[in-house]
């Protein structure tokens, strides 16, 4: 797939949030990187840079205190070709590009994988 194609479909996927979610991204980065960086990888403990669709680099807005200001922004940075490389079609890569974006979102709102496998939104 071509990288502006890739690139459409992260857009649309952010137009398709909701508003009140929209809202609470204004200081969060959405990038798409071909694969996950090593130290990423390594936080993460996986060796298989094909395993990873995304991930939210930040402090979550539920462990921020008062001290939280002049930093960087988050970022959610989607993997592109693992996120390819799991799916066939147009429509797939679509629905998990949708997906993976609202995993990482939720980490940014404070919620973590366990409580996202309770959801059945893992």
């Amino acid at each position: 797939m071509d990288q502006r194609v890739f690139e459409e479909l992260v857009a649309a996927a952010v137009d398709a949030l909701p508003a009140m979610f929209v809202e609470k991204l204004e200081n969060v980065e959405i990038v798409i990187e071909p694969w996950a960086d090593r130290e990423t990888l390594r936080r993460m403990g996986i060796q298989n840079p094909a395993q990873l669709l995304g991930f939210y680099h930040g402090v979550p807005r539920t462990q921020r205190t008062r001290s939280y200001t002049l930093v960087l922004p988050d970022k959610i940075s989607l993997y592109r070709w693992p996120i390819e490389m799991r799916c066939r079609t147009l429509e797939e890569i679509q629905a998990l590009i949708e997906r993976v974006l609202r995993h990482e979102i939720a980490h940014h709102f404070g919620i973590d994988d366990e409580r996202l496998q309770e959801l059945d939104a893992y």
